[in-house]
């Protein structure tokens, strides 16, 4: 029996398992250092209090569940011998298999902006997502007991890059801030309340139509958001933010949506790492010079059909889990591998309420406006990993849509209370 080491939990790594988890002549380990595998595009609703921690994350084992061949071990994996397929823990533990399947994620890549990695709040894990909400919660229950801290950037939230993390999340705010106060949970005067986007390129959702773009910037000043392009956040402070047209902006929450790089394990693999930190690989998954090792999703360089690299979504690293397993099977029946070819789907970006828009299929068939925003709905919930996670994620958004009323902001981490307003003084 084959035995397959597979690294990291996330959509590459859980589909290349899932995928496994039928042949009973393979044996495979999955190794992270979470139990769940988390549903990234939706952890700004999680941030916004929009959606519970719960409906955007599934067990790992629960997932994997019935096949006796698949077991999930706890560990972070620190250091690889690519030659003899060995892995070593945090914790200690060593797991070594025949095939070893490099899919360990992704880490927010705050491209050496001083201070951002101290005092800004990234969002691209449900841990990241759980503390910028109790962040976020934190800072307007102290404008509420004192209101003088809006003088002091309480109410001053700065987003960095335009991208659709940064794009959603600035439309979240713009709603909750500026649309129905008399139904916010908080006895505030929000008019002063600033919401700041802030990316170095010249367009909001670079990667959509020019269409797209402009609906979305219309979109988001029509929710009070205000749109920096063309600059860059310099550095980052505990009470404010310096941005590269010299501007000041005083802030105690920065949201970093800015980009991300491979997870720091590829330091540790003993080969040159590509463009983002991630491995470069062959068309077919593996890595170059390394028998029966494969990379997939946010840690590896994918090529795509037209020659340049795949960017770093779900549905790509998805798509790469179960084109790496076809191969890992290919390998053990003595058969030829084949290069992964992707199927783009399209993308899409909600900008808030009755407001998204989507590029849908090959030819990216443009929607906009509430039609988008139903399809936004409809695929994400198809999407969730599990039919609780469905059914509870709409129960929320139908809560939040017919009530107007976003779920109970439960502030649970009680040290983002504990916040030095004379810090910056």
């Amino acid at each position: 029996m084959k035995h397959v080491v597979i690294i990291g939990g996330g959509f590459a790594g859980l589909s290349c398992a899932s995928k496994l988890a039928s042949r009973p002549d393979v044996r495979v380990t999955l190794i992270d250092k979470n139990n769940y595998n988390q549903f990234q595009p939706l952890l700004y609703q999680v941030a916004t209090s929009a959606l519970s921690p719960s409906n955007a994350a599934l067990n790992l084992r629960r997932a994997l569940g019935g096949h006796p061949n698949v077991e999930v071990k706890l560990g972070e994996a620190v250091s690889v011998n690519l030659s003899t397929h060995t892995v070593q823990t945090a914790s200690g533990q060593t797991y070594q298999g025949d095939t070893l399947v490099l899919a360990a994620g992704s880490q927010p890549n705050f491209f050496g902006t001083p201070g951002a990695d101290k005092h800004s709040y990234p969002l691209y894990s449900l841990a990241d997502a759980k503390v910028l909400r109790s962040r976020i919660l934190a800072v307007l229950e102290s404008a509420d007991r004192d209101r003088s801290l809006v003088e002091k950037g309480a109410l001053n939230f700065v987003i960095v890059g335009a991208g659709p993390t940064g794009t959603e999340m600035a439309g979240a705010f713009g709603d909750f801030l500026h649309t129905h106060p008399e139904k916010r949970p908080f006895n505030l005067d929000l008019k002063n309340a600033q919401t700041l986007l802030v990316d170095a390129g010249h367009a909001v959702l670079a990667a959509f139509s020019t269409r797209g773009q402009a609906y979305a910037a219309k979109m988001l000043d029509q929710r009070g958001v205000q749109i920096r392009l063309g600059t860059t956040v310099k550095e980052v402070h505990p009470g404010h933010v310096i941005l590269s047209d010299g501007s000041q902006v005083a802030t105690r929450t920065v949201i970093w949506a800015g980009g991300i790089k491979a997870s720091s394990l590829c330091n540790n693999l003993g080969i040159e790492c590509g463009r983002g930190g991630r491995v470069d690989v062959q068309p077919d998954l593996t890595v170059a010079g390394c028998d029966g090792v494969y990379a997939l999703g946010d840690f590896a360089n994918i090529t795509g059909n037209d020659g340049n690299s795949l960017p770093q979504l779900a549905s790509v690293a998805e798509q790469s889990g179960k084109w790496c397993a076809r191969n890992i099977l290919a390998d053990i029946a003595g058969k030829q591998r084949t290069p992964f070819h992707y199927i783009d789907k399209g993308i899409m970006a909600m900008i808030g309420r009755n407001a998204a828009v989507a590029e849908v299929g090959k030819h990216r068939h443009e929607l906009e406006g509430a039609t988008a925003f139903a399809a936004w709905l409809g695929v994400h919930a198809a999407l969730l990993p599990s039919s609780l996670a469905k059914i509870g994620a709409f129960l929320e958004w139908a809560w939040e849509y017919f009530g107007e009323r976003r779920a109970d902001g439960i502030l649970d981490d009680v040290d983002e209370m504990q916040i030095n307003w004379n810090e910056d003084e």
